[in-house]
């Protein structure tokens, strides 16, 4: 008698990747916003970490698309890779207007949300 086995998820690399280095770039602007309030080239290595984490954040939506269409994964992903998008674009909006009412939490809670999203896969 045959036993019927669940096919098992395909591992998408990518976007492991991806969220790796959003929450790496997110942990590094954490450090960065203490040099900034510490030396004197803090402002410069927060303003470059807040790019790189920005780009970060579209090369994870790029990685959950990727592995959504082409490749046959959720598109639960998308939506929350694109979630992020949207967090970052307001952090970025937040910093320029020098808001850190908001800003500071909200970098913490990013963190937090990339962690968990980390995490999980």
């Amino acid at each position: 008698m045959a036993t019927q086995t669940t096919p098992v998820p395909r591992a998408f690399p990518f976007v492991r990747a991806a969220i790796t280095l959003q929450t790496l770039t997110i942990f590094l602007q954490a450090v960065s916003a203490g040099l900034l309030l510490t030396t004197s080239y803090g402002q410069t290595l927060h303003s470059v970490g807040a790019r790189v984490m920005y780009g970060a954040s579209m090369l994870y939506v790029l990685a959950a698309v990727l592995a959504w269409k082409p490749g046959g994964g959720p598109v639960r992903p998308v939506w929350e890779a694109s979630g992020f998008l949207v967090l970052a674009s307001v952090q970025v909006v937040l910093g320029v207007a020098h808001v850190p009412s908001v800003h500071l939490p909200l970098g913490v809670a990013m963190f937090g949300l990339s962690v968990l999203a980390l995490a999980r896969r």
